[in-house]
């Protein structure tokens, strides 16, 4: 065989190597075609995520949609807090991400997980595979927050905030309207305060990493006077009752300034921290006293204490005293106070000198005797089942009263006070009159009413000092409600 014969039996056999080998290759790329497509295949036609996936570093790869909300859920729960800290300077605080609407949209993310694959062509789903097979893919959370929520919290942090804007305010001191200016400050500036605390929590960086509120100056509004006139202003408004059902409608005193609207804005042109407008008020024709007594058509207490009605001047201090509190009206909740019912007890008010305890003795002072109405005042109200507030026994067991059973009064110092704890108003009628001092009150009895009963007694007498102890029993339809001690007192002995 010539040379050229042995060449060409070479290139023969380096064709066929080649071509074996080409069939080889083209054998291993149609078997690989065919396992991927078949694996390809086989995941279209199964309920499990792909291999390689993970969402926010947790391996979802083999799992259902189920199962893969479940682990991500519980790997999140294990990690992250329920609460993010925000801080602006040195302020700070915790806010709940329920409060803040937050939700991870876990489930969105594990259907994006579960499209991985499926979502293309064949040819294409088969390359995410491959894909997924050689570098594993990590998903990100779509972290939605309620954005009413969300402001409505960074609205109230704005108001807690050391360096916080202060609006001006206002308040009712008697009859002066007192006028605050409010003061430049720091307010949260809400939507990028929000986009932060969203793009914080997505990231996951919430759970190590406090947050920067971002905030921005702002000054406070303008004074507005004629809206703060006609929050003010109010007309009389007349007391009145109804009988089917019994119900009482208090008077209402009307307001207004006692200056002009223009004046009141010519006094906001001076700058200061604090403007005083003068107020007015304005009696209705019926006050809740004037109702008449058919408004309390049950009576529910009375008292009476015995006084000398040959001593003049004492039995002026107590028509005083009678004439002041004779017809008082109080509301359900509100409290009677005597000192400020009766007011101060001066010559210029009528009083007169008469005995008191003073000092452990006993003298002439201006008003005395009038322990004797809040004394008698202090039993009705007993019977009455109203609730003491404050009330003191006298230095002395006084004549008109046994011990413990008593309530001494001293202007700007010692007073007595009740609340009316009854679900209707009562009235108080309060007489003196040929020496007896009375005092009655009236309302609509409960169904069933309290029955009341007080006892009192001395525990202890010694040459110096009375000791008593005053007990209140209350029942209803016979039943004893409740029972205890309402007072312990001493006293001197004269």
């Amino acid at each position: 065989m010539g040379a050229t014969d042995l060449k060409i039996v070479e290139n023969k056999e380096h064709n066929n190597i080649g071509l074996i080998l080409g069939i080889f290759f083209i054998s291993f790329l149609l078997i690989f075609f065919i396992v991927f497509l078949g694996i390809t295949i086989y995941i279209s036609s199964s309920d499990k995520i792909i291999p390689g996936v993970h969402i926010k570093g947790v391996q979802v790869s083999g799992l259902t949609k189920q199962q893969a909300i479940q682990k991500v859920n519980d790997e999140f729960s294990k990690v992250l807090p329920d609460n993010l800290t925000v801080v602006h300077g040195d302020y700070e605080t915790q806010l709940n991400l329920d409060d803040l609407g937050a939700n991870f949209n876990i489930e969105e993310a594990v259907d994006r997980a579960y499209n991985i694959g499926r979502d293309g062509n064949i040819f294409s789903n088969m390359g995410t595979i491959i894909r997924d097979l050689v570098s594993s893919q990590d998903l990100g959370l779509n972290v939605t927050l309620n954005n009413e929520q969300c402001t409505n919290v960074l609205n109230d942090i704005s108001t807690k905030l050391p360096d916080a804007v202060v609006q001006s305010s206002y308040y009712v001191d008697g009859k002066t309207l007192v006028i605050t200016k409010g003061k430049t400050g720091n307010i949260v500036d809400v939507t990028p305060s929000i986009e932060n605390i969203k793009n914080k929590i997505q990231d996951l960086s919430y759970a190590s990493n406090k947050i920067e509120l971002t905030t921005v100056s702002k000054d406070p509004d303008a004074i507005d006077i004629d809206k703060i006139h006609s929050e003010i202003y109010k007309e009389p408004v007349d007391a009145y009752y109804t009988t089917n059902p019994y119900v009482v409608h208090p008077h209402e005193n009307g307001v207004d300034f006692k200056i002009s609207v223009d004046e009141a804005k010519a006094m906001l042109q001076e700058d200061k921290d604090e403007y005083e407008i003068p107020l007015k008020y304005t009696s209705p024709n019926v006050t809740t006293n004037m109702i008449g007594t058919e408004a309390f058509p049950d009576l529910l207490s009375s008292f009476s204490t015995k006084y000398n009605a040959g001593d003049k001047d004492r039995t002026t201090n107590l028509k005083l005293a009678a004439e002041k509190i004779n017809g008082t009206v109080l509301m359900p909740g509100e409290t009677f106070s005597y000192n400020t019912v009766v007011g101060e007890r001066t010559i210029a008010a009528g009083y007169k000198e008469a005995p008191i305890y003073q000092n452990g003795e006993v003298v002439d002072g201006l008003g005395g005797g009038i322990c004797q109405i809040s004394t008698t005042l202090y039993n009705a109200v007993l019977y009455a089942n109203l609730e003491i507030v404050e009330r003191r026994n006298h230095q002395f067991v006084p004549s008109y009263a046994n011990a413990g059973r008593d309530a001494t009064v001293v202007y700007g110092s010692i007073d007595f006070r009740f609340k009316n704890t009854r679900n209707y108003p009562v009235k108080i009628l309060c007489t003196v009159s040929g020496g007896v001092a009375k005092c009655e009150i009236y309302g609509l009895k409960e169904n069933p009413d309290y029955e009341v009963e007080i006892t009192s007694k001395v525990i202890e007498k010694t040459s110096k000092s009375i000791k008593s102890e005053t007990y209140k029993t209350v029942k209803q339809n016979g039943q004893v409600i409740s029972s205890g001690r309402i007072s312990r007192d001493t006293y001197k002995r004269h």
